[in-house]
Protein backbone atom coordinates (compact mmCIF):
# COMPACT_ATOMS: atom_id res chain seq x y z
CA UNK A 1 0.00 0.00 0.00
CA UNK A 2 1.78 3.33 -1.05
CA UNK A 3 1.60 5.79 1.74
CA UNK A 4 -0.68 8.49 1.86
CA UNK A 5 -0.15 12.28 1.66
CA UNK A 6 -1.95 14.01 3.65
CA UNK A 7 -2.51 18.10 3.39
CA UNK A 8 -3.65 20.06 6.71
CA UNK A 9 -6.32 22.71 5.99
CA UNK A 10 -6.00 25.40 9.10
CA UNK A 11 -7.00 28.75 9.76
CA UNK A 12 -5.49 29.63 13.01
CA UNK A 13 -2.84 29.03 15.84
CA UNK A 14 -2.52 25.06 14.28
CA UNK A 15 -2.87 23.23 17.90
CA UNK A 16 -4.79 20.11 15.74
CA UNK A 17 -1.92 20.70 13.29
CA UNK A 18 0.75 20.31 15.93
CA UNK A 19 -1.10 17.32 16.94
CA UNK A 20 -0.84 15.44 14.00
CA UNK A 21 2.88 16.66 13.50
CA UNK A 22 3.65 15.24 16.85
CA UNK A 23 2.20 11.92 16.28
CA UNK A 24 3.63 11.79 12.58
CA UNK A 25 7.24 12.47 14.81
CA UNK A 26 6.35 9.56 17.52
CA UNK A 27 5.38 7.14 14.19
CA UNK A 28 1.82 6.83 15.08
CA UNK A 29 0.59 7.96 12.16
CA UNK A 30 0.94 4.45 10.01
CA UNK A 31 1.61 4.41 6.49
CA UNK A 32 0.86 8.48 5.76
CA UNK A 33 2.98 11.43 5.88
CA UNK A 34 1.60 15.14 6.09
CA UNK A 35 3.06 16.90 2.87
CA UNK A 36 1.18 20.34 2.64
CA UNK A 37 -0.02 22.40 5.35
CA UNK A 38 -2.75 25.15 3.39
CA UNK A 39 -4.03 28.14 5.65
CA UNK A 40 -6.72 30.11 4.60
CA UNK A 41 -5.43 33.89 5.65
CA UNK A 42 -1.90 34.74 5.57
CA UNK A 43 0.32 35.23 9.00
CA UNK A 44 -1.23 32.49 11.10
CA UNK A 45 0.75 30.72 13.53
CA UNK A 46 0.19 27.39 11.69
CA UNK A 47 1.97 28.20 9.07
CA UNK A 48 4.88 28.94 11.66
CA UNK A 49 4.27 25.27 12.99
CA UNK A 50 4.51 23.70 9.54
CA UNK A 51 7.59 25.52 8.37
CA UNK A 52 9.53 23.98 11.68
CA UNK A 53 8.35 20.84 11.09
CA UNK A 54 10.06 21.16 7.55
CA UNK A 55 6.40 20.80 5.79
CA UNK A 56 5.36 22.84 2.37
CA UNK A 57 2.69 25.16 3.17
CA UNK A 58 1.35 28.38 1.52
CA UNK A 59 -2.16 30.59 1.53
CA UNK A 60 -5.18 30.07 -0.25
CA UNK A 61 -6.81 33.39 1.03
CA UNK A 62 -10.51 33.46 1.58
CA UNK A 63 -10.37 37.12 1.10
CA UNK A 64 -9.51 36.54 -2.80
CA UNK A 65 -12.64 34.95 -3.26
CA UNK A 66 -15.86 36.00 -4.04
CA UNK A 67 -17.34 32.83 -2.33
CA UNK A 68 -16.92 30.12 -0.43
CA UNK A 69 -17.75 28.02 -3.64
CA UNK A 70 -14.85 29.87 -5.52
CA UNK A 71 -12.56 28.94 -2.76
CA UNK A 72 -13.24 25.54 -2.75
CA UNK A 73 -12.81 25.25 -6.33
CA UNK A 74 -9.62 26.22 -6.55
CA UNK A 75 -9.03 24.34 -2.89
CA UNK A 76 -9.61 20.94 -4.81
CA UNK A 77 -7.57 22.52 -7.95
CA UNK A 78 -4.50 22.75 -5.59
CA UNK A 79 -4.76 19.55 -3.94
CA UNK A 80 -5.30 17.70 -6.44
CA UNK A 81 -1.99 19.51 -8.28
CA UNK A 82 -0.33 17.80 -4.94
CA UNK A 83 -1.26 14.23 -5.50
CA UNK A 84 -3.04 14.35 -1.54
CA UNK A 85 -5.12 11.64 -0.84
CA UNK A 86 -5.97 12.49 1.99
CA UNK A 87 -7.52 16.19 3.58
CA UNK A 88 -7.60 17.04 7.12
CA UNK A 89 -9.77 20.06 8.52
CA UNK A 90 -7.93 21.47 11.66
CA UNK A 91 -9.38 24.19 12.98
CA UNK A 92 -10.37 25.52 8.92
CA UNK A 93 -12.76 28.06 9.18
CA UNK A 94 -13.89 28.37 5.77
CA UNK A 95 -17.31 25.94 4.64
CA UNK A 96 -16.28 24.16 1.93
CA UNK A 97 -18.64 23.52 -0.31
CA UNK A 98 -19.07 20.50 -2.73
CA UNK A 99 -16.69 21.36 -5.09
CA UNK A 100 -14.24 19.55 -2.67
CA UNK A 101 -16.94 17.02 -1.32
CA UNK A 102 -17.07 15.88 -4.94
CA UNK A 103 -13.30 16.00 -5.34
CA UNK A 104 -12.39 14.08 -2.23
CA UNK A 105 -15.79 11.94 -1.53
CA UNK A 106 -15.53 10.41 2.34
CA UNK A 107 -11.50 11.57 2.33
CA UNK A 108 -11.72 14.66 4.11
CA UNK A 109 -11.26 14.46 7.63
CA UNK A 110 -13.14 17.69 9.79
CA UNK A 111 -12.80 17.62 14.20
CA UNK A 112 -15.39 19.36 15.91
CA UNK A 113 -15.23 20.05 19.92
CA UNK A 114 -18.43 18.30 20.79
CA UNK A 115 -20.01 15.35 20.85
CA UNK A 116 -22.30 15.34 17.25
CA UNK A 117 -25.03 16.28 17.20
CA UNK A 118 -24.88 18.06 20.12
CA UNK A 119 -23.56 21.69 19.39
CA UNK A 120 -22.84 21.45 15.71
CA UNK A 121 -23.64 23.11 12.34
CA UNK A 122 -23.26 27.03 11.18
CA UNK A 123 -22.43 29.42 13.79
CA UNK A 124 -21.09 26.42 16.06
CA UNK A 125 -17.05 27.20 15.87
CA UNK A 126 -14.27 27.67 18.57
CA UNK A 127 -15.54 29.27 21.84
CA UNK A 128 -19.49 29.04 21.04
CA UNK A 129 -19.35 25.67 20.75
CA UNK A 130 -18.03 25.27 25.05
CA UNK A 131 -20.58 28.44 25.66
CA UNK A 132 -23.50 26.97 24.18
CA UNK A 133 -22.41 22.82 26.39
CA UNK A 134 -22.19 25.06 29.21
CA UNK A 135 -25.36 27.14 28.81
CA UNK A 136 -26.85 23.95 27.90
CA UNK A 137 -25.86 22.22 31.83
CA UNK A 138 -24.39 18.99 29.94
CA UNK A 139 -22.45 16.52 32.66
CA UNK A 140 -20.33 15.76 29.13
CA UNK A 141 -19.00 17.20 26.00
CA UNK A 142 -15.85 16.14 23.65
CA UNK A 143 -14.73 15.62 20.55
CA UNK A 144 -15.86 14.13 16.91
CA UNK A 145 -13.93 13.28 13.95
CA UNK A 146 -15.96 12.80 10.95
CA UNK A 147 -16.16 12.95 7.39
CA UNK A 148 -17.22 16.09 5.77
CA UNK A 149 -20.36 15.94 3.61
CA UNK A 150 -21.94 18.54 2.23
CA UNK A 151 -24.08 19.75 5.14
CA UNK A 152 -21.99 21.22 8.01
CA UNK A 153 -20.96 19.11 10.72
CA UNK A 154 -23.08 16.63 9.09
CA UNK A 155 -20.83 13.51 7.83
CA UNK A 156 -20.64 9.65 9.05
CA UNK A 157 -18.78 9.83 12.62
CA UNK A 158 -15.54 8.19 12.42
CA UNK A 159 -14.16 8.48 16.02
CA UNK A 160 -15.74 10.24 19.53
CA UNK A 161 -14.43 11.29 22.69
CA UNK A 162 -16.50 12.15 25.78
CA UNK A 163 -14.97 14.50 28.39
CA UNK A 164 -16.16 15.80 31.89
CA UNK A 165 -17.69 18.76 31.74
CA UNK A 166 -17.22 20.62 35.44
CA UNK A 167 -18.99 22.90 37.65
CA UNK A 168 -16.50 25.83 37.44
CA UNK A 169 -15.79 25.35 33.76
CA UNK A 170 -15.26 28.52 31.99
CA UNK A 171 -15.82 28.21 27.82
CA UNK A 172 -11.59 28.35 28.14
CA UNK A 173 -11.20 25.19 30.63
CA UNK A 174 -13.45 23.38 29.08
CA UNK A 175 -12.10 24.18 25.52
CA UNK A 176 -8.39 23.28 26.75
CA UNK A 177 -9.72 20.17 28.23
CA UNK A 178 -11.36 18.85 25.48
CA UNK A 179 -8.35 19.51 22.94
CA UNK A 180 -5.80 17.46 25.52
CA UNK A 181 -7.86 14.95 26.08
CA UNK A 182 -9.95 14.40 23.00
CA UNK A 183 -9.37 16.27 19.96
CA UNK A 184 -5.66 15.67 19.91
CA UNK A 185 -5.88 11.67 20.86
CA UNK A 186 -8.76 11.30 18.42
CA UNK A 187 -7.79 13.34 15.35
CA UNK A 188 -4.43 11.58 14.78
CA UNK A 189 -6.01 8.54 15.23
CA UNK A 190 -8.56 8.69 12.43
CA UNK A 191 -6.48 9.79 10.16
CA UNK A 192 -3.98 6.48 11.12
CA UNK A 193 -6.74 4.56 10.34
CA UNK A 194 -7.56 6.29 6.92
CA UNK A 195 -4.08 6.01 5.78
CA UNK A 196 -4.16 2.34 6.64
CA UNK A 197 -7.67 1.99 4.58
CA UNK A 198 -9.17 0.77 8.02
CA UNK A 199 -12.15 3.09 7.56
CA UNK A 200 -15.39 1.48 5.52
CA UNK A 201 -18.15 4.09 5.07
CA UNK A 202 -21.67 2.19 4.95
CA UNK A 203 -24.30 4.98 4.54
CA UNK A 204 -24.28 7.00 8.18
CA UNK A 205 -22.27 4.04 9.90
CA UNK A 206 -18.19 3.80 9.51
CA UNK A 207 -16.85 0.49 10.51
CA UNK A 208 -13.54 0.21 11.42
CA UNK A 209 -11.67 -2.71 9.96
CA UNK A 210 -9.60 -4.72 11.71
CA UNK A 211 -5.84 -4.52 10.40
CA UNK A 212 -4.30 -6.93 7.83
CA UNK A 213 -1.10 -7.23 9.87
CA UNK A 214 -1.60 -7.95 13.45
CA UNK A 215 2.18 -6.30 14.04
CA UNK A 216 2.17 -4.14 17.27
CA UNK A 217 2.74 -0.89 15.02
CA UNK A 218 -1.21 -1.64 12.85
CA UNK A 219 -2.69 -2.21 16.00
CA UNK A 220 -1.94 1.72 17.56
Amino acid sequence: MSVKRIAVLVSGGGTNLQALIDAQERGDIINGRITAVIASKPGVFALERAAKAGIPNCVVARKDFDSNRAMSAALADKLKSLNIDLVVLAGFMVILTDEMVRAYPNAILNVHPALIPSFCGEGCYGLHVHEKALEYGVKVSGATVHFVSEECDAGPIVLQRAVEVRENDTPETLQRRIMEQAEWVILPRAVSLFCQGRLKVEGRAVRILKPLNLSKECLQ
